[in-house]
């Protein structure tokens, strides 16, 4: 192991005591019983964490092919966290996905929960929650004095988010958490009062949102040019021309959505529309399943199979990463996510659906392509193998390397791939992924176009508000006129996309990048080039930023 692999290494060992959440994220032990700093100091350690390393990482010289990788990689990943922390970007964040406080709650989700140590670290982490939590107030108001400021109708529905949370009708969270464990005596009375403090706390951070935040946040919810592009190539670890790319977005959801109508016929007989053929498979009771453990049980089902079948054959699976999870998160917003195994794998790698409240009836169509997309050989694959690769990546790597260019783009393109090996052959279910895949080409128009403030294309293939700038309005029309999704889950879509710029193009232009990558290596390597050996190549390098992607695979 060289001097670069030594710094990564030592890295992870210094950002686990700043990130104890992060610490439960990844599966390192020892710090479930706390709480991330969120003050002011908290986010000034981890910026100089980084800035460090940086410094430190500058003048080393790899000592092989592996270290040159995990040098551009660092480099690349931790540079652009630099410059969020400098930005204030980090620091104010706050959206219906992504804050400081969604970091706290769902640190939760996965920690274990037998046992009377699993209950006293809880416990503390309850008792932790009302500190963290004015840090975080701090931090937020210090970041707004700056001008680092998220956009006021986030705040908003975040705050919506926390009642949602405390309430006793509603996710009732914490209560709900404390009172599924197994403790007695003492140990249930901490349970108790701490959890009664977190819902308190929580609930008056909903309330300093409203009252004190949002009266300092922007009235815009676009991101405008500079911010956007510093997002993007974080998002991306690519640079980009947004204006082609958003050029682009038009173009590939007319493609498919030309594919869509050929299989609506299919589905529906001639001259169906796409909407026809929703409306036959959804009336088809073979394809939607009542009750959401139901659904799990077949999501769990189907995400077996695929592993049993892929393995050996288009992939070689190792085997800690045979089992992935299919699990209902305890929130209901909507959000389908999938989190990482513990280094160890004690912990499997697990897909998560925060089921929306009035939702009672899953169709499968819908979501075969999201079982390959979070699974295998989507997310769980990827993932998986990276950390079980010691043998070839640091630790670093393996744990805190992430891009969702990357990781997003090769879900995707996972997806794309089960529908070449035959897997989505049903014309009902390769309408689910195509629909999935237009949703992606949607988000790419309308984050782009919302953030940028850009014009309408004239000659946009849909006729759509030819001429006029892009407005958050506009982007709602254009997602229920392309999206064929509940209105609640496409409501939280939309939400997201504003406040979280820039992320959700990475999906769709991270699989472009993906295909261009696999293009040029069919270019390089002619007739010998063999497909299950580029994904083996390309997975054993590591999650790293597309940029330096595409430059490690020239290397092979």
């Amino acid at each position: 192991m060289g001097q670069i692999d030594d710094l990564a290494n030592r890295y992870v060992d210094e950002w686990a005591p700043l990130n104890p959440t992060g610490a439960t994220f990844i599966g390192v032990p020892g710090y479930d019983d706390q709480l991330d700093d969120l003050s002011p100091e908290g986010y000034d350690a981890q910026a100089d964490l980084v800035r460090r390393t940086l410094a430190e990482l500058d003048p080393l010289e790899p000592a092989t092919e592996a270290e040159n990788v995990a040098k551009d990689a660092m480099q690349e990943r931790l540079g652009l966290d630099l410059a969020r922390y400098e930005s204030g970007d980090i620091a104010s964040e706050i959206s219906v996905i992504a804050s400081g406080l969604h970091g706290l709650r769902m640190a939760f989700d996965l920690m274990p929960v037998q046992g009377e140590r699993a209950a006293a670290d809880i416990a503390a982490r309850l008792g932790a929650f009302p500190r963290a939590l004015e840090q975080y107030k701090r931090t937020l108001l210090e970041q707004a004095a700056k001008g680092n400021v998220s956009a006021r109708n986030q705040m908003i529905e975040v705050a919506e988010q926390c009642d949602a949370w405390t309430d006793p009708a509603r996710d009732n969270f914490f209560h709900g958490l404390a009172d599924g464990l197994s403790a007695q005596g003492a140990l249930r009375a901490d349970l108790q009062r701490n959890a009664a403090a977190a819902t308190a706390a929580t609930a008056g951070f909903g309330q300093f949102l409203r009252t004190e935040l949002a009266p300092l946040g922007r009235d815009k919810e676009a991101a405008g040019p500079e911010r956007y592009a510093r997002a993007s190539q974080y998002f991306l670890g690519a640079r980009i021309d947004l204006e082609e790319t958003y050029a682009w977005g038009f173009e590939e959801l007319a493609r498919l959505e030309r594919e869509m109508r050929a299989v609506a016929v299919e589905i529906a007989g001639p001259g169906a529309t796409v909407d026809r053929a929703v409306e036959v498979l959804d009336a088809d009771p073979a394809r939607n399943i009542p009750g959401k453990e139901a659904f799990r049980d077949w999501m769990q089902a189907t995400a077996d199979k695929a592993v049993s079948e892929l393995n050996g054959t288009h992939f070689d699976i190792p085997k800690p990463v045979l089992t992935v999870q299919a699990c209902l998160a305890p929130t209901s917003d909507g959000s389908i996510y999938y989190t990482a195994p513990s280094e160890d794998f004690s912990r499997p790698g697990r897909m998560w659906w925060a089921v929306p409240e009035n939702q009672t009836v899953f169709s499968t169509w819908r979501e075969t392509s999201t079982v390959y997309h979070e699974g295998v050989p989507g997310h769980h694959l990827q993932i998986g193998q990276t950390i079980h690769r010691a043998d070839l990546l640091n630790r670093w790597q393996r744990l805190l390397c992430w891009c969702s260019g990357h990781g997003e783009g090769w879900a995707l393109y996972a997806e794309r791939l089960m529908d070449d090996l035959g897997y989505l052959a049903d014309p009902g279910d390769r309408l689910g992924m195509l629909d999935g895949q237009a949703l992606r080409a949607t988000r790419v128009i309308v984050d782009i176009g919302m953030h940028l403030e850009l014009e309408i294309p004239r000659d946009n293939p849909f006729g759509f508000h030819p001429g006029e700038r892009w407005t958050p309005e506009l982007g709602w029309e254009f997602l229920r006129q392309h999206c064929r999704m509940q209105e609640d889950v496409l409501r939280f879509e939309w939400k997201r996309y504003l406040g979280w710029p820039g992320q959700a193009p990475s999906y769709k232009v991270g699989e472009r990048i993906w295909l261009q990558a696999r293009d040029d290596a069919k270019a390089r390597k002619g007739a010998a080039f063999d497909l299950k050996q580029f994904h083996r190549d390309a997975l054993n390098l590591g999650a790293l930023g597309l940029d330096p992607l595409r430059k490690a695979l020239a290397r092979l």
